[in-house]
This record gives C-alpha cells, sequence and structure tokens, in this order.
C-alpha cells in the first residue's frame, strides 16, 4: 500500500531548478513563440506536400488508374493478366497518357498541273483510349442513326489538299516536272548497233531474269530457245504456254415478270447447337410435325442415326407458290462437310440427292450478329466516347463523323464501351498544336471495339481521280448493302419457316422484319435503281424494290407511304430515305418486312455474305500498296523525340 510518505519520496520534496534566476513557467499561460513555430511548420509541410503530390501526378487530376486502364495501357507487359470487372458504385476513370499523341513533319507529294510539288507539313498521330476521361472541346450532335446513314455526306474534294506520302524527306519546297523521253531528233549522238551476236549474249545472260515467281514475263518463242540455253539444261518447249476459257455471262431467255402465283426458292439454314433429333430439329424452327417426320425418317436412314450432332447444320430447300409451301430438298452438313441430301421426286417421295451447290450461309450459321452491351459498366456509349475522344484530341466535328460513318457498318454505336477499345488515327494539322482544320484530311484510322478491329486507309484512285478509303487488300470500306433499313428499328422476326400470325399455318418467311413505330423513316439498303414502287395485291402492302449490281435486289414491305420521287427507273443512294414504316398489306403492326433477292432466289439478310464495295486493281492497286506501305513504316518508326504533350 502506496503511503503519503512513500509517495513524497518517490516524487521528490525539493523546489524545482531555475535557469539565468527564471521562473517556472506556469501552465495556464500560453507560449506565443511556440504558437507561431507550430502554425508555420504546418503551413509549410502542407505547401511542401502539394507541390510534390502535383509533381507526382504531372497535371492529371486522379490518384490511381483503375485496372481495367492498367490493362489497357500495359497489355504488352502483362499479356497474361485477367481483368475481373463488376459493378461499381464511382464510374471508373481511366487517364490518358501524353504520349498517346505525336506531332510530326511528313513530306507530301500533291499534283498542280504538270507539276509534282512536294512539301513539308505537320501531321497528328493519336492512339485513344475512349474509355479515359476526355473532356470535349464544343458540343457534338446528338446520335441519329438516321443522319449517319444518310446521303447527305459531303463529297471529297476532287483533289486531294494532303496529297499522297512522298518517300524521301525535303529541306523545302520542290517542283518536279515529268516531261517524255525524247524520241526525235537529238543533239547528242547515238551509239552503234548491237552486232546479232551481242544480241544474243544479252538475251543469254539476262533471259534467265525475265520472271515474276512462276510467271514468264518475255519470252521469245519464235527463235529456238534452245539456242540461248545452257549445254547441260532440259528446255521445256511448252513452258509458259496456256490457254484460259473464259465464260460468257449470257442469257437468252426473256425476263418474266414476278406475280403472287409466281414460284419463289428459298434455302433456310438451321444451325444445331445442342444434340437435338431431327425431326424436333425442324418442329422447333416452324416446320408442321407430318413434314418434319417424313424428312426426319428419311434422313436418318441415310445419316444412319436419328440425331443431330452440336456443330451440324440442316439446310432445307422450299419451293413457295401464293400461301403454300413446299419442301423439295434437305442437307445435312457437319461443319462445312456435306454429309447427305435427301429431295423429292415428281412422284412427291424421299430421295437420295446430289450436293446442292455450296452456301456462303452453311459456314457462318453460328455467326452472332447481336452486339449486347456488356453487364456492369458504367461506362459512356461507343458513339459518345467517339466523338469525346476526337474532340479532346484536336479533330473536328466533320472528321469526327466521317469516322463514325465509315465505322457505321461494322460497330454498334449504343453499345456501352469497353475498357480496352481504342482509336488510332493519322490526320494532316494547321501547325504543331496538333488542331486540325476544315482544311485538314484524314489518311488512316485503327479502330478497335472489343473483338472487331477495322483499319482503313485514305486513297486517290489515279484512273477516277475518286477520293475513298480502303482496308489493306485494296477494298473500300463502305458496305455494298446494308443489313438493316431501319437503322433505329427492332428485330422481330428472322428468314426461315414459321406459322403465319394471320394465316395460322406454318410458311417460308423469306425476309426479315424489324418493327418500329409507324412513320419511322426506311433508307436503301444501296446503291441502285428502283424497279418497283406502289401497291402490291399479294400481301406486301405498299413495296418498293431496288435493283442492285450484280444480281441483288432489295424489297421494303407494308410501308405506311412511299417517299416522292421514288418510282420505277429512279435512281436511288444508298442511305437515302425511300419511305415510311407502316402496317400496309397482311400486317399484325407497323414493321418493314425487308427481303433481299439475289439471282431471283430470296435470301438471308442478316447471314448472306454480302460483296464489298469497290475494289483497287492494277496499277491502281499497286500505287495503293506503295502509299500504305509508307503510312505504316512512318506511323511504326515513330521516335520518342516526335511526341507532343496532350
Amino acid at each position: 500500500m502506496m503511503t503519503e510518505k512513500m509517495m513524497i519520496r518517490s516524487l521528490g520534496n525539493e523546489p524545482p531548478l531555475l535557469a539565468d534566476g527564471r521562473r517556472a513557467p506556469d501552465r495556464r499561460e500560453v507560449s506565443l513563440r511556440w504558437l507561431s513555430g507550430t502554425f508555420l511548420t504546418g503551413i509549410t509541410s502542407s505547401v511542401l506536400m502539394g507541390v510534390a503530390l502535383f509533381a507526382a501526378l504531372d497535371g492529371r487530376q486522379q490518384l490511381a488508374i483503375p485496372a481495367e486502364a492498367y490493362a489497357s495501357a500495359a497489355a504488352d507487359a502483362h499479356e497474361d493478366t485477367a481483368v475481373v470487372r463488376g459493378g461499381r458504385l464511382i464510374a471508373p476513370a481511366i487517364a490518358a497518357k501524353p504520349s498517346d499523341r505525336a506531332i510530326m513533319e511528313v513530306s507530301t507529294v500533291v499534283h498542280d498541273g504538270e507539276k509534282e510539288v512536294v512539301r513539308r507539313q505537320p501531321f497528328a498521330h493519336v492512339k485513344m483510349t475512349l474509355a479515359a476521361n476526355h473532356v470535349a472541346t464544343e458540343d457534338y450532335p446528338d446520335f441519329d442513326p438516321l443522319a449517319i446513314f444518310s446521303a447527305d455526306e459531303p463529297q471529297p474534294a476532287p483533289q486531294s489538299r494532303t496529297g499522297a506520302i512522298y518517300g524521301s524527306d525535303v529541306e523545302s519546297e520542290v517542283s518536279l516536272k515529268t516531261i517524255p523521253f525524247p524520241t526525235g531528233k537529238t543533239s547528242m549522238k547515238m551509239a552503234s548497233g548491237l552486232s546479232l551476236e551481242e544480241v544474243e549474249e544479252n538475251v543469254r545472260s539476262n533471259g534467265s531474269v525475265l520472271t515474276d515467281g512462276n510467271t514468264q514475263l518475255a519470252a521469245l518463242y519464235y527463235v529456238d530457245p534452245r539456242r540461248f540455253s545452257n549445254e547441260d539444261a532440259d528446255v521445256d518447249l511448252t513452258a509458259g504456254l496456256s490457254a484460259r476459257v473464259l465464260e460468257q455471262n449470257m442469257t437468252v431467255s426473256a425476263s418474266e415478270s414476278i406475280t403472287p402465283q409466281t414460284e419463289e426458292f428459298a434455302d433456310d439454314i438451321l444451325p444445331v447447337r445442342v444434340d437435338t433429333p431431327i425431326a424436333k430439329a425442324l418442329t422447333d424452327s416452324g416446320y408442321p410435325q407430318q413434314y418434319a417426320d417424313g424428312i426426319a425418317g428419311f434422313i436418318s436412314q441415310q445419316l444412319g442415326s436419328t440425331d443431330l450432332d452440336k456443330g451440324d447444320v440442316l439446310r432445307i430447300g422450299i419451293i413457295q407458290k401464293g400461301e403454300q409451301a413446299k419442301i423439295i430438298r434437305a442437307s445435312v452438313y457437319r461443319g462445312t462437310r456435306h454429309l447427305v441430301t435427301v429431295a423429292v421426286d415428281d412422284k412427291g417421295r424421299y430421295v437420295p440427292g446430289s450436293e446442292p451447290p455450296m452456301l456462303d450461309a452453311i459456314a457462318t450459321a453460328f455467326d452472332d450478329n447481336s452486339f449486347a452491351p456488356p453487364p456492369g459498366q458504367n461506362l459512356p456509349r461507343v458513339y459518345d466516347g467517339i466523338y469525346r475522344a476526337a474532340l479532346s484530341y484536336g479533330m473536328t466535328k466533320d472528321m469526327t463523323a466521317l469516322i463514325i460513318k465509315l465505322l457505321a457498318s461494322n460497330v454498334d454505336f449504343q453499345a456501352q464501351l469497353r475498357a480496352t477499345d481504342s482509336l488510332e488515327a493519322f490526320f494532316s494539322v494547321a501547325d504543331s498544336a496538333g488542331q486540325a482544320t476544315e482544311d485538314s484530311e484524314l489518311l488512316y484510322v485503327n479502330a478497335r471495339f472489343g473483338d472487331t478491329q477495322t483499319r482503313f486507309y485514305r486513297f486517290q484512285d489515279p484512273d477516277d481521280g475518286t477520293v475513298d478509303y480502303f482496308d489493306e487488300s485494296g477494298k473500300s470500306i463502305r458496305q455494298f448493302l446494308l443489313r438493316n433499313p431501319v437503322p433505329n428499328g427492332i428485330f422481330k422476326s428472322g428468314f426461315g419457316m414459321r406459322r403465319h400470325p394471320i394465316l395460322g399455318f406454318a410458311r417460308m418467311h423469306t425476309g426479315v422484319d424489324w418493327a418500329a413505330p409507324r412513320g419511322t423513316a426506311i433508307i436503301a439498303a444501296g446503291n441502285g435503281t428502283v424497279e418497283k414502287a406502289g401497291w402490291d395485291s399479294g400481301g406486301y402492302g405498299n413495296q418498293t424494290i431496288i435493283r442492285h449490281a450484280n444480281g441483288y435486289e432489295s424489297s421494303y414491305n407494308h410501308q405506311s407511304a412511299i417517299a416522292k420521287g421514288v418510282i420505277p427507273g429512279a435512281k436511288i443512294r444508298q442511305g437515302q430515305v425511300i419511305g415510311w414504316v407502316g402496317t400496309t398489306g397482311e400486317s399484325t403492326g407497323p414493321h418493314l418486312h425487308y427481303e433481299l433477292i439475289v439471282n431471283g432466289t430470296k435470301v438471308d439478310p442478316l447471314r448472306i455474305r454480302l460483296p464489298g464495295g469497290k475494289s483497287l486493281q492494277g496499277e491502281a492497286l499497286a500505287k495503293f500498296e506503295d502509299e500504305r506501305k509508307r503510312i505504316d513504316t512512318l506511323l511504326n518508326n515513330q521516335t520518342s523525340d516526335q511526341v507532343a504533350s496532350k
């Protein structure tokens, strides 16, 4: 137990020591010197910490980059990194790096009359992570699918303002002029002619290099080739000689007018996604039970099994006349390999049949054409992401609208962005500030959205002077035909056998249905000539048929009205408004019944492999490949001293 005496002994009872005769401070007093020192120390520490933090962030407004940005920005460094995305209460913030933009001086050549002018001008090379926190420098138009596909696209200038990339650097502007080689009189002395022995020696020494791979470029078959061959070499006198037969594309039959009673043939492609009995695969696709049992029984005899395996494709050939549909053929494919075909003879019996011509739809039967946005994301739409990033990197609204239009056939602009979506562009600018102007031109784009990559280059065709954008192989990036003539419509019914909603029995649905409110604009799927525009007595209501190149036709049905000027013989451009959604004819609600006809046969517009647009050939293709290689080399060899801060 601690006593009072023991406590006094432990604490001491002597008075405190004093320095310089001063008394000990009273605890109730406040030292002004201590207070001012503490205050100044706090202010100094805060200022130093702020300066250090600002320098570390390098001007950015965030402390960390989320996992998605890390995965996108450093993909090469950690290719095996798996990033799992989930829902967030706060939208992710991804930073744009200053190294994403470079300004470089590039030599270009422009044709000016008889001269070619080579000059240096600035270009911007940008690599945009679209999911970053970009702030648009100006307002941009709201998403309007009709405007994206509209035909009111500004036409490029007849002469390229930027020109083509020149192969060498120049110090200043250089003018080049090409003149024909003088073949007439000249002041220079002509050399003496070659003797026969000298000619033979030249042929002997140079004949072996007159080839391009396995193709002989020049041959003197009117002279015995043994005369110029090596003594020990075997000479094939028939080498280089070949004949090619060109098939004539012509017809001698008179054209037949299409009526509701005209027989129409269609192929119905049914992909098998799970192991399924043959009869069930048919009934699930809308075929009546009696047809399904009859076909399944005969196919199973030829196939040796009553079931179809996962990955098989069932192809049904149908003849439809008016309201009657008749199955005339059925084939089974394992992947793209043909297994068995059965057909109906004149007596209505099933007999073994020969393999029908292959369709591209067989190989693409399992392609998924839907674009579902990834769940749990708070990122903006693809459309907004492209505009915000492009404007913040110095591109103009017109240039961005052009990119949107060129990507429209491959990209779903209403889907949400992914953290890995990116856009790379190369375009001319006014100066080292990197700001594009009205005279700037877009030369190259490399877009990646999910697993889809689209790359195209600008090129002026020397044959007709037109300017367009082409992929790596020289094919135009513009689509030959659009698959959906109602850009903001909702897919309702596909191509194939189904139960008719009005007639009540199964029949072949020879098109696809796009539902939209009455009065929604319908646009032309491609360039062509109006073949029919008016009322159809066969149940289609107001119908427009447009004839395109190479045997393609598109049909637009149940329209509430047909646009003014859309009459037989009228020329139509892709994206032009040709009518409005309605419910005329045999229809249960406002929608567009869209059909695609190839050489008289109706095909699935969503699955058929459509031809591309214009393709470069010959000398134009060779010049395009040279231009493409120069651009690729220029962008791949970009050095760090060309980088300018964003």
